[in-house]
């Protein structure tokens, strides 16, 4: 009896592409790295367009799937589909996202102007421990120190609000108020120029 081993389906250019970007950013190319997260906008904006997410929370979506591919990308292997393994992170964040929104959306209020005029506190100092990819390093660094440290705790520590306030001492409202103007400003930077161009 003759054992066929199974075959595997060559990559797509795109993916192809891709996963060489990946490969070379798990070896420290920079620029491999940087023209891979920007080119992950557009099938992540697919995705949240296939999930439902409201038009409003698009962007979010965009920069909480770029940080978990961040924080996820040791484990990607390169023979692999880079944009499956891309599509899977976003529909989880994206999943993730909806819960937040059903289960937060019946008692708050969406008030843009309320979250430009509320003052920010008095800045404390507090050292960011974690690595960031170097397209967000420079915009998160120029981001007022309690609107990094709103993005430190809620985004790239994945916290909730409620241990957010007890670590930092502020209230919840506070923290959301600086992630707002924070991720506001993020998709002013040049990655934002970038999915708005495309």
């Amino acid at each position: 009896m003759m054992i066929v081993s199974p075959q595997v389906s060559p990559l797509a250019p795109e993916d192809t592409r891709r996963s060489s970007w990946m490969a070379a950013a798990q070896c420290g190319d920079r620029v491999a790295y940087d023209a891979l997260l920007r080119d992950c906008v557009t099938p992540i904006r697919r995705v949240a367009r296939l999930k439902r997410v409201p038009a409003d929370r698009i962007d979010d979506l965009v920069q909480e799937t770029l940080l978990a591919v961040h924080r996820a990308r040791h484990t990607f292997d390169p023979t692999r589909s880079f944009t499956a393994w891309l599509h899977v992170i976003a529909e989880r964040r994206a999943v993730d996202l909806l819960r937040r929104i059903a289960k937060h959306g019946h008692r708050e209020l969406h008030a843009p102007l309320a979250y430009e005029n509320h003052p920010d506190e008095i800045e404390t100092d507090r050292q960011t421990k974690v690595e960031v990819p170097p397209v967000f390093r420079d915009a998160i660094a120029s981001l007022p120190r309690r609107q990094r440290e709103a993005v430190q705790h809620l985004v790239l520590e994945d916290r909730s609000l409620a241990e957010t306030a007890v670590v930092t001492g502020r209230s919840s409202g506070s923290l959301k108020v600086n992630l707002h103007r924070a991720l506001k400003t993020l998709r002013r930077s040049p990655l934002g120029q970038t999915r708005g161009s495309r």
